[in-house]
């Protein structure tokens, strides 16, 4: 089979290497960090089953709300001057201009670190010491069925009728509509805040 041959957007072969990720990493990744807030939730602070199922709900919800403003306001950022617009195009433009690149479906690990990092800090103002490493394990659950929903969505069939509703839902945004259909494991923020369509309007990354 003939190596898919992905768009370059570093000269520097390591920087270059460290766009690639194998759908494999962020399972890898965090996993074990998710397996251990679990435990220590469990043994630490010896949350019962339904502390548990709250901070499921509540973890697996508020991944799709941090899901649809990243994708919205982060990634598709009007940036105005070049350094931001070259940003935000390493982010996520390069995945517009090449969606089929199988390597570049997944968040890479250093980026992925760093959100979650502020992201942790950002929801520890909200959540007791007691609570923060369970709803963190949740929210993580969220993000990691966020990244392989949105692997299938460009690599697999997606036979079901779930799967095909999400795949052909992420396609559109795409190559129809790139101001709407935010949300990739699910649409409910974009029923919320009527984002469900809108204009496909120029590439902002260029």
């Amino acid at each position: 089979m003939k190596k898919y041959e992905s768009v370059r957007v570093f000269e520097n072969p390591i920087l270059e290497a460290c766009t690639h990720v194998h759908p494999i990493v962020p399972l890898l990744l965090w996993a074990p960090i998710i397996g251990y807030w679990l435990y220590d939730s469990s043994v630490t602070h010896s949350l019962s089953t339904a502390e548990f199922a709250v901070l499921g709900f509540v973890g697996l919800l508020l991944w799709t709300l941090t899901e649809y403003v990243l994708h919205r306001f982060a990634f598709h950022y009007p940036a105005k001057n070049k350094f931001s617009r070259r940003l935000i195009y390493l982010f996520h433009g390069i995945h517009h201009d090449d969606p089929n690149d199988p390597t570049r479906l997944v968040m890479p690990p250093v980026p992925a670190l760093i959100y979650v990092f502020f992201i942790y800090q950002f929801y520890a103002l909200f959540f007791p010491d007691r609570y923060i490493q369970g709803f963190m394990a949740f929210f993580m659950i969220g993000y990691l069925f966020y990244d392989y929903i949105h692997y299938a969505t460009h690599h697999f069939k997606m036979t079901s009728k779930v799967g095909r509703y999400l795949k052909k839902y992420h396609l559109v945004h795409h190559h129809a509509h790139e101001y709407a259909k935010f949300g990739v494991s699910n649409p409910l923020w974009d029923y919320v805040f009527r984002t469900v369509n809108g204009p496909k309007e120029e590439n902002p990354w260029h």
